[in-house]
């Protein structure tokens, strides 16, 4: 999957390749990074921060490339995919980091897109050729690409869960007062019949989160937590975001943090859903698109936004006992930080 070329392409592929014998094979994992939103026409300085950091994993959390397109031939996405692949440091992670990804509605071929995208399927197999994703990949076979893995040995289990957004998606409610804060471009939409993830993603999500695990790092490439703004969120459904919920109290999942992208700005935020351990979130957004004047009111956010260029780190410490979700800058430089004990989020 990677390349040094041949070997540690299959050193990569091999760390990361499905199945328990293989997780239990390896060293615990402890360093995670984190980004989204990187658009190939403009610098990417920052991959020399995030390798400085020396992540053991890195997670792309979606808008991996800029390549809006609307007919069948894909010319404007093929291009995206073949210009990210000449950045020097994007390269360079690829090469030497395993890596997981998915996908936002930029590499998914269409802005803030849903199940109504009439070339999805051509976007999914270019997605899945420039992620070398073998022709026995599971998502080769199926709708979407929602995916999953379980790294590390028995009592210190990561189970990275990266969540397809796009595919299934039903359509969102626009706004009637375009631009107002709150109301940017959607509004919450009640209607029981909408879907973030489609049936068959919930049931896989479910028997997923039954899986034994410490900590369970669910990536969803819209935010999952954030309230108080207009944009794309889980809360423009707000009965899919209270399923999502109820999905994990059901399975008795503990450990879970949520990482997000999408929004050109970075955060942190907490809730207290019932009868559930508190959920945590960070959203790392973007590697090299900003939204410089994003303000909006943040009711469940722990700090301040951080709007400049950020990747996210997600660092365990087994023995400690503590996850910390960090935001850093270009340089390498922690601008917003949380520490979570283990007993915080369930784990024993």
């Amino acid at each position: 999957m990677f390349k040094r070329r041949t070997i540690t392409r299959l050193m990569a592929a091999l760390s990361l390749a499905p199945g328990q014998a293989v997780a239990q094979s390896r060293p615990p994992l402890s360093r995670i990074a984190v980004g989204s939103c990187a658009k190939q026409t403009m610098p990417q300085p920052i991959w020399d921060a995030v390798l400085a950091y020396r992540p053991e994993l890195f997670v792309f959390m979606g808008d991996n490339v800029y390549g809006d397109f609307n007919s069948a031939d894909a010319t404007d996405l093929k291009r995206a995919y073949e210009e990210a692949g000449k950045i020097a440091g994007y390269a360079r992670l690829r090469d030497t980091v395993s890596h997981l990804a998915v996908w936002d509605d930029h590499d998914y071929g269409s802005n803030d897109g849903g199940a109504n995208f009439a070339h999805k399927a051509v976007a999914k197999d270019l997605f899945l050729d420039f992620w070398n994703a073998p022709a026995t990949d599971v998502r080769r076979a199926r709708e979407g690409i929602y995916d999953s893995r379980m790294i590390g040995p028995s009592g210190m289990r990561v189970q990275v869960i990266l969540l397809d957004v796009r595919w299934f998606r039903s359509p969102l409610r626009i706004t009637d007062q375009r631009g107002a804060p709150g109301k940017e471009r959607y509004l919450p939409d009640p209607d029981p019949a909408k879907t973030m993830l489609g049936p068959v993603q919930w049931a896989w999500l479910a028997a997923e989160l039954r899986k034994p695990a410490e900590v369970r790092l669910i990536v969803s490439s819209t935010q999952v937590l954030a309230e108080g703004h207009g944009w794309e969120r889980w809360g423009n459904f707000p009965l899919e975001r209270e399923k999502l919920f109820d999905t994990i109290r059901d399975s008795g999942a503990k450990g879970v943090v949520f990482v997000s992208g999408d929004r050109h700005i970075g955060a942190l935020y907490r809730e207290q859903p019932a009868g559930l351990h508190p959920l945590h979130e960070m959203t790392s957004s973007g590697l090299n698109m900003v939204y410089w004047a994003a303000r909006e009111p943040g009711p469940n956010r722990l700090g301040a936004l951080y709007a400049a260029a950020n990747f996210g780190i997600v660092d365990i410490d087994w023995w400690e006992r503590k996850v910390v979700l960090a935001l850093r800058d270009e340089g390498g430089n922690t601008q917003r930080s949380m520490a979570i004990d283990f007993a915080t989020i369930g784990v024993g």
